[in-house]
Parts: structure tokens; C-alpha cells; sequence
């Protein structure tokens, strides 16, 4: 991830920004989404079958747990920990830090590494004020953005290593996850119907899923 968002993708992504009055300074760590749930580890995606997942309000995400037979349960996230713990959901998905700060393993205990969602954050400014500076004064933001990714990136990484500690010794099953290509496989129908709606962003999403 982070070659691609310091590559070719963050230029993309950087290029479209700009037409829309912003600028990328850096694209942050925000963590991979796993799976995690009250019921049992997930290794396959017949796993997921039959399950309720919370999931965020979004078209893709919905696409994705009900490509794996998953039953997607859109709401907000401060209602997920009382849903799982009620049985409204069987569980959701989200990066290590977000699991164990809002104490989703107390009622989750199995957390998957699925890793199925990778989702940077864009540390942004808008264009009309970095046109307003000098060169020099753009240079220096640019660099101060570089060394902000640098910092947050190996920050997040200890939070997240310090997360995983905290929910596993709460008792949480964690398990890896070996082999994805079954999940990959099973989100090529939610690719083709979102590059279907959406044909303008085929060679943008095709540069992602094809890098090694």
C-alpha cells in the first residue's frame, strides 16, 4: 500500500484531487479491515454465509459481504457493540486499533485477518490556499507532509501492534488467514458490476488490483 500511494496511485489519486480544489500531502496509514464476529473464525468466505456483518453505509461494502453470502447490515458505528452484544448482528469488520478502543472484542471474540479492506487517509489542503504560497513555502508544506506520513505510518503501527496485545489477551481468537484468494475470487462479481456503473475508473482500479 504504501508503494502504490507514494507511487503511481497516490499520483492519480493526487491528480483527481487537484481537480476538485484539493491537495494530497500524504496518504496516512489507516490500518486493514478484518473480519470479526461472535460466532466463529473465518478462514473461507462460506464462512461469512449466513452471517449479519455490520457494515458501513456504502454500496461496495454491502456488494462485498453478500457476494460472499454474508447478510450486510448497514448502521452507524456507535451501534455496533450493543448490536453484536444483542444479537442484532453476529459482527462486523475494522482495523485492530478501532476493534479493541471501542471494546467490540468484549462481545467479539473472533477476530479473522482477512485484511480485506486497506482504506489510506489523505492529508489534504485546499488548492486555493497552497496556490497562495510561494514556491518555497510550497516545498516546505510538501516536505512537512512527507515527514507527517512517515511519523503516522510507523505510529500507527505501533497502536496497532499494541491493540492486537490488549484484545488478545482479552481473550480474543485471532486467526491469519493464510491463503485470500478465495475472498479475491469472490469479489470479481462486485468489481465488474461497480466498473459496469463506473467504466471512467476501470485503468485506475485495474492499477491497483494488478500490482504485485
Amino acid at each position: 500500500m504504501y508503494e502504490l500511494m507514494d507511487g503511481a496511485g497516490g499520483e492519480a489519486l493526487g491528480k483527481a484531487l487537484e481537480e476538485k480544489g484539493i491537495v494530497a500531502l500524504g496518504y496516512y496509514d489507516a490500518g486493514a479491515r478484518s473480519f470479526y464476529n461472535s460466532i466463529k473464525p473465518i478462514n473461507t468466505p462460506d464462512d461469512v454465509a449466513g452471517m449479519k456483518v455490520r457494515v458501513m453505509n456504502n454500496d461496495l461494502f454491502v456488494g462485498m459481504i453478500e457476494a460472499m453470502g454474508g447478510n450486510a447490515t448497514p448502521m452507524a458505528f456507535a451501534e455496533v457493540y450493543q448490536s453484536i452484544k444483542t444479537g442484532v448482528v453476529d459482527g462486523a469488520e475494522n482495523n485492530p486499533p478501532s476493534y479493541e478502543s471501542t471494546s467490540h472484542f468484549e462481545v467479539a471474540q473472533y477476530y479473522s485477518m482477512s485484511q480485506h479492506l486497506i482504506i489510506p487517509e489523505c492529508l489534504c489542503m485546499a488548492k486555493k490556499t497552497f496556490d497562495a504560497l510561494s514556491a518555497d513555502q510550497q516545498a516546505a508544506v510538501r516536505e512537512a507532509g512527507r515527514k507527517s506520513t512517515e511519523l503516522q505510518r510507523e505510529l500507527w503501527q505501533k497502536r496497532e501492534m499494541a491493540s492486537m496485545e490488549i484484545v488478545k489477551s482479552g481473550g480474543v481468537t485471532v486467526n491469519e488467514i493464510a491463503d485470500k484468494s478465495a475472498f479475491q475470487a469472490a469479489m470479481a462479481p462486485v468489481y465488474d458490476s461497480f466498473l459496469a456503473a463506473n467504466p471512467d475508473m476501470t485503468d485506475l482500479v485495474n492499477l491497483f488490483r494488478n500490482a504485485e
